[in-house]
């Protein structure tokens, strides 16, 4: 009979433990969404209702649907144009710092050469320095040189990332070395077995990479805004703080505005969660 009610209770304490875990995310997970919805619902009001329910819960809810707010921002600035050209820096980071930074992990994890771990510890020891404080050092270095206003001054500085480079070298020292041996038997190279066998099963890190990369350079702010002079090749970020700051302020083509910079980031995530997670359990890498 003891037995019994031990079972009963153990099984009544792991229900409530479930309930209560499962209910602490529901809450979370409400709460990080809250900013997001009142974003695209607001985007979708026309703007005295934006205006007039934005401080009450009615904010949340779309009583009246229209696309005008949308319109509006085509209209009042070459949207597309900011979209290309935010579309071409972050691509090119993205794609290039994906070869770079796990070229470089690949040496450190497998290579051997003089000075291999004093250069990786200053590698990983620069993580720790913000990119505020080298900013205007880098300014003046890019301005001898003739970059500033161009595609290439907002590229090459962010293409190797100290933490992209030691989430490829986690991922890779937990790669067995007996598939490189294998190959190496029968005569591959290093650049044969690291573009023929050790990317193509590196596929999970390669996705955080990835939406790391993506998500951090898609947002990114101080660096265009103080490298380029014109609308030419300004992302979308900057051209949104000179939206924001034309007047009159009008709040629903600014939830607009921010709605489609927002929404590719969330498609991003959404496509390659998987991965993501994926990578995160293999890096043994805790949140």
């Amino acid at each position: 009979m003891k037995s019994v009610r031990l079972r009963d209770s153990l099984a009544f304490r792991k229900k409530t433990s479930v309930f209560f875990r499962y209910f602490g995310m529901a809450v979370l997970g409400i709460f990080f969404l809250f900013p997001i919805v009142f974003l695209l619902v607001s985007s979708l009001k026309p703007e005295e209702l934006v205006a007039r329910e934005m401080s009450s819960i009615m904010a949340f809810i779309p009583r009246q649907v229209s696309l005008q707010n949308y319109f509006d921002v085509f209209h009042e600035m070459p949207f597309l144009r900011f979209m290309m050209n935010s579309i071409i820096i972050v691509g090119s980071i993205v794609s290039l710092g994906i070869i770079v930074n796990s070229m470089a992990a690949y040496a450190f994890s497998r290579l051997r050469w003089r000075g291999r771990d004093a250069i990786l510890t200053v590698i990983l020891a620069s993580m720790i320095i913000p990119f505020e404080s080298i900013s205007i050092p880098l300014l003046l270095e890019v301005n001898r040189f003739g970059w500033i206003d161009t595609y290439f001054v907002q590229i090459i500085v962010f293409i190797a990332i100290p933490l992209y480079i030691f989430l490829f070298y986690q991922f890779f020292l937990n790669i067995p070395k007996d598939i490189e041996t294998a190959a190496r038997i029968d005569g591959a190279g290093n650049f044969t077995i690291f573009f023929r066998i050790v990317l193509p099963i590196s596929k999970p890190v390669i996705a955080t990479v990835a939406i790391l990369s993506f998500i951090q350079q898609w947002g990114n702010f101080l660096w265009p805004l103080m490298v380029t002079r014109g609308f030419e090749v300004r992302p979308l970020p900057v051209a949104m703080q000179t939206f924001f700051g034309m007047q009159p302020r009008i709040w629903g083509d600014i939830m607009a505005f921010a709605s489609m910079i927002t929404i590719p980031v969330l498609i991003l995530f959404l496509l390659f969660q998987k991965w993501f997670i994926k990578s995160v359990a293999s890096s043994g890498i805790k949140g």
